[in-house]
């Protein structure tokens, strides 16, 4: 599978399109949806199941500078009230700050990040580094990993300072209940 072939089955998903637009409105700094919402969907339309089966919600990054928490809330806020009609979960993180929290939640260390794509990059899965925007008329997406194990429906875990392997495996079983077809990769 290559770019194309995964945007035009991600975008099937006319949640993930309607955020995305939402984004580029409010021209949030640095600002993506990523992750499971992305490789779920495509999985979705592979397996002919309907196209919001699983997914728990529509994960956004943004990178902001201003790393208090009244900034993000305000940002939370914002996304919240402008895509309630769509009546889905959206979670949305200024990964300027997630290093402020992580430690604390998860008892994991988190270094600073520099940018949203930094953040993709420290996800439990490899299958689930993508982001996508809005990029003028078209739009932009991050696959440091490329698209292959979504294709063949492969979790695969992502080693890195804030990988667990008891995160993944919760995570992993939760997707092998919801897709029997997935192949799951062991963590090390």
């Amino acid at each position: 599978m290559n770019r194309d072939e995964f945007l035009a089955l991600a975008l099937r998903n006319p949640v993930s399109v309607t955020v995305i637009d939402e984004l580029d409105r409010l021209a949030l700094p640095d600002a993506w949806l990523v992750s499971g919402c992305l490789v779920q969907t495509v999985w979705n339309v592979l397996t002919r199941r309907p196209i919001s089966h699983g997914i728990a919600d529509y994960d956004v990054f943004y990178f902001d500078p201003d790393t208090s928490w009244e900034a993000e809330d305000a940002v939370i806020r914002t996304l919240q009230a402008r895509l309630a009609h769509l009546g889905v979960k959206v979670e949305t993180r200024n990964q300027a700050r997630v290093h402020l929290w992580y430690p604390a939640k998860h008892g994991l260390p988190y270094p600073p990040l520099r940018s949203s794509r930094e953040g993709i990059d420290r996800f439990l899965t490899q299958n689930t580094q993508i982001g996508i925007r809005r990029a003028r008329d078209s739009y932009e997406v991050y696959a440091p990993h490329g698209f292959d194990d979504v294709a063949a429906l492969i979790a695969r875990p992502n080693p890195g300072p804030n990988f667990s392997a008891a995160n993944y495996a919760v995570k992993a079983a939760r997707w092998k209940a919801l897709w029997p077809e997935l192949t799951v990769i062991a963590a090390e």
